[in-house]
Formats: C-alpha cells, structure tokens, sequence
C-alpha cells in the first residue's frame, strides 16, 4: 500500500495497524516531514512500512501497489492531469485509490482576505508574480480529471469541514505555518509577517463564528482496470 504525501507519517502508522500483512510505503518531498515520519514510526520499522523521498508527479514505481491512500496532500499539487496518471501506473491491475483533499471553496474566506491584503501598499511588492500554492477542485472536475487518468469506478464528492480555533493566538499560529507559510515566506521581514498575520487574526475575530476556518474536503475514489 501506498501512503502518498505521508507527511509525519501518522497515517501511515494508522495503515500498517490496519493491514493485516504486506508493506505499505509513505512518500513525501519533505525532507523534514519525511524526518518526522521516520521518528513517529521508529517502533513499526521492521520491514512493513518504508520511507521514500519522491515527487507525487514523478513516483519512481510501476505497477507496485494494490491501494493508495492520501489525506490533505493532492491539493499541494498543481498538474492533476499528470498527478492522476502517476498514481495509476503505480498500481497493479485492479488496484484501488482512496484520497481526501482540500476542494471546492477551501478556506475561501482567507484566501481572499490574503489576497487582497497582498494588494495593499505595505505588501503588493512582495507578490507581484505570485500564484496560490493550492489547486482546489471541484467534485465535477475531479472525477474528469480520474476518467483521463483510466481510473474506473470513479466516485467523487465534497463535504464541508468547518473547524474554529480557540483563540488569536491558536488562529494566528497555525494559518501561519500551516496554510499561509508559502504567503509569508514572500514577505521578507519578520516585523511585516508579523502585521500580515495580525491583519488577518483581528479579521477573522470579527466572523460570526470568531477564527473560523470553512475547510471543504474533496474525496475521491477510484480503481485500475483489472
């Protein structure tokens, strides 16, 4: 089994318990998260589970797996076309695909709020080119998108997931690091960060509820032609 985008290996913990023989390998970019993986899973590394560094549009497997499983990474990809075609090729004739990913209007409320905050004279210099980090599609789109790749059995949905942090502080510290680190990594001075982030916090404490987050969940099943 393959755990795609396995980040601090969570999952991929989760899916070696569940399996009642076999391997399952996570695959990440991250040098760091793969890091993370590697200590969450130092108990269950006796040759059920590996750790690979490998791009999701250039996976170094062919016809490997019988399952993929993916939580929150896909959206970080911005060629689904391509994304879709490699996943397949690794799967062995009848193997099965089961993501979830960000989708629709994830966090469409402060991604405008960012976006338009990015277009103000403290920040418009520092955003120029730039493009979101994040490709969120709709059910529809995804389940064309997995008909192009030769996937088959093809199902797709989204779900809303809305999640309210607890304070400014909690709200501040993990938009930052977790959604809007690509942002920020454009901004070059601490104290500017600083007053972006806290443009955005006092924003969010003012919605009905206050740091709200409207995450949409995309979720997408599929299989390889036997």
């Amino acid at each position: 089994m393959l755990d795609a985008g396995c980040g601090t290996g969570r999952l991929t913990a989760e899916l070696v318990e569940a399996l009642p023989r076999g391997r399952v390998v996570g695959i990440d970019l991250s040098q760091n998260m793969l890091a993370a993986a590697r200590e969450h899973l130092r108990s269950a590394l006796t040759g059920r589970v590996g750790l690979v560094a490998a791009d999701l549009l250039h996976l170094p497997f062919e016809r490997a797996f019988d399952g993929i499983v993916s939580t929150a990474a896909f959206h970080w990809v911005l060629d689904h076309d391509r994304l879709f075609c490699e996943l397949r090729r690794t799967l062995r004739p009848g193997g099965w695909l089961e993501a979830q990913c960000g989708g629709g209007a994830n966090v469409a409320v402060l991604r405008k709020r960012a976006l338009g905050l990015a277009t103000t004279p403290e920040f418009s210099a520092f955003f120029a080119d730039f493009r979101e980090p994040w490709f969120y599609a709709d059910a529809e789109a995804a389940a064309g998108t997995l008909d192009r790749a030769g996937f088959v059995d093809v199902v797709t949905s989204l779900e809303p997931a809305p999640t309210v942090l607890d304070d400014a502080e909690q709200y501040s510290e993990f938009v930052s690091h977790i959604i809007l680190r690509q942002h920020l990594k454009r901004i070059p001075h601490e104290d500017l960060r600083a007053q972006f982030m806290t443009r955005l916090t006092e924003a969010a404490g003012a919605d009905d509820p206050p740091f709200a987050l409207d995450y949409w969940r995309l979720n997408l099943t599929g299989r390889n032609p036997s």
